[in-house]
């Protein structure tokens, strides 16, 4: 599992596997599951990212 922070747009992503994306779902507003071909979560996107997670979660992010 890998994580990453772009400040710039305020966004977290969590990469649960290096499977190719087949489809993306917003499954609550501003947190988007990515899936692949098997329907299996491949990533997470969280979208305003400082609303949502602690100060120190991002920086171990960046």
């Amino acid at each position: 599992m890998k994580t990453a922070y772009d400040p710039k747009v305020d966004a977290l992503y969590v990469t649960l596997s290096d499977r190719p994306t087949a489809e993306s779902e917003e499954v609550s507003p501003g947190v988007v599951f990515d899936y692949d071909a098997d329907n299996r979560i491949v990533g997470i996107e969280l979208l305003n990212a400082k609303a949502r997670l602690a100060a120190d979660a991002l920086r171990a992010a960046e």
